[in-house]
């Protein structure tokens, strides 16, 4: 009996100890060691393709995001920037190449950050659910969510390349859209003038019982805020197949909708509902792309009439 109980405890203690081990290896690598690619020297953007890479924290040099970017040979200062944000694939490249026509036509100065991540198939929070938390649960600083990020690439080309905008637009699809509709919730002190989340596989809910990310509990939300933000929930018509990218199906993200298009729907009317409640200012837009499903290209020519409408930088 005794020897049984201690080659139980033994075997206790090796499977706390790896545990133990895995853990710290597992936190040391994502949150303390360095990573990302090399640092750019800082220089003025290049007319056409162009990229570069800086910290992505202000205070801190244990992460790096690359960045890529498009300039017609028409932009000058003041006008428009629009920073575009890939979906779960990381393709941010991919998605400033679909955008070059539009920018073109448009005149528009592309920025589009490349939150990078080896492990991003099994990891969402350092990207999409804006770095809020750990991957253990554990709160990250302000300082280093992935909305900061976004202001301090804004912070980057404003000085180095002399540009005095007060503002810039955002689109994102997919993973991208969650990003962008978190950021007008969790950030509305940010520069941004219009947001667009497009093809959002869920979103959070604007409900304080509900823990992040499916809802706000936890975290300090100031909807009242965030409605004066400028906001377009951009679905597309046929973005009804929950077969098509990747598909959340947690009991959570299935109690949104069967299908993004439903999800955004609910999303939308969950916060007019609160709206209709309150005697607060509503800017928040619901927009169907028609004969459009999962698909960026297109859903990124549906969302430039409403970059084009807003008149301020």
């Amino acid at each position: 009996m005794n020897k049984t109980f201690r080659i139980f405890k033994r075997v206790i203690l090796y499977a706390f100890s790896l545990f133990l081990f895995l853990s710290v290896s597992a936190y040391t690598y994502l949150y303390v060691l360095p990573k990302g690619p090399e640092i750019t020297a800082t220089s003025k953007i290049n007319v056409g393709i162009d990229s570069f890479v800086i910290f992505a924290y202000k205070d801190s040099e244990r992460k790096s995001i690359k960045v890529w970017t498009y300039k017609p040979k028409s932009w000058n200062d003041k006008d428009k920037i629009v920073f575009v944000m890939h979906g779960g694939g990381r393709n941010a490249e991919d998605y400033l190449n679909t955008w070059v026509e539009l920018a073109d036509k448009n005149n528009l100065l592309i920025i589009a950050p490349e939150f990078e991540n080896k492990f991003s198939k099994y990891t969402t929070n350092d990207y999409q659910e804006g770095n809020l938390f750990t991957f253990f649960g554990t709160k990250n600083p302000k300082s280093e969510w992935a909305y900061t990020v976004v202001e301090n690439i804004f912070d980057h080309i404003k000085s180095a390349n002399n540009i005095t905008n007060e503002r810039y637009d955002i689109f994102g699809h997919s993973a991208g859209g969650q990003f962008v509709h978190r950021m007008i919730m969790l950030m509305p002190e940010s520069r941004i003038g219009t947001a667009i989340a497009a093809n959002a596989g869920f979103y959070s809910f604007p409900n304080e019982h509900l823990e992040f990310p499916y809802g706000i509990k936890n975290t300090e939300t100031d909807l009242k805020k965030s409605y004066k933000k400028r906001l377009i929930i951009l679905l597309g018509e046929l973005d009804n197949d929950p077969n098509l990218g990747t598909f959340r199906t947690t009991d959570l993200a299935m109690e949104e909708g069967a299908n993004r298009l439903e999800r955004g729907t609910n999303f939308y009317n969950a916060n007019k509902g609160i709206i209709d409640k309150n005697d607060w200012e509503f800017n928040w837009t619901l927009d169907t792309v028609r004969n459009v499903g999962h698909n960026y290209t297109e859903m990124s020519k549906g969302a430039i009439k409403w970059i084009k409408l807003n008149p301020n930088n």
